[in-house]
């Protein structure tokens, strides 16, 4: 089992930055990857950025590239999001979620077995 925590949410102003962590145990941080989905009210989750299941690469939805950023912390078994120039359309429920295995690739919630509880960034405009 995995437990994932998450934290950093909260409310900001367009044009401003939140940094989310997700602090996970239970299991070898090198033997999963981790990854952040979103969903915003009446719509459904999307993926946000993920790394690869070496841990090497990073991945990110198009539409975010340049503004979002992963990272993780290997010591402090923690994955976090850098989110820059936030646009009132960022505001989500953020999840992060953990995967053991390729499964249908890192932008499907399918591939993932284990998730967060989540956490609100509301941007206003």
């Amino acid at each position: 089992q995995v437990q994932l925590v998450e934290s950093g949410g909260g409310l900001v102003q367009a044009g401003g930055s939140l940094r989310l962590s997700c602090a996970a145990s239970g299991r070898t941080f090198s033997s999963i990857a981790m990854g952040w989905f979103r969903q915003a009210p009446g719509k459904e989750r999307e993926p946000v950025a993920a790394f690869s299941m070496s841990g090497g690469s990073t991945f990110y939805a198009d539409s975010l590239k340049g503004r979002f950023t992963i990272s993780r912390d290997d010591a402090k078994n923690t994955v976090y999001l850098q989110m820059n120039s936030l646009k009132p359309e960022d505001t989500a429920v953020y999840y992060c979620a953990a995967r053991v295995s390729l499964g249908r690739g890192w932008s499907s919630q399918n591939s993932y077995n284990y998730w967060g509880q989540g956490t609100q960034v509301t941007v206003s405009s």
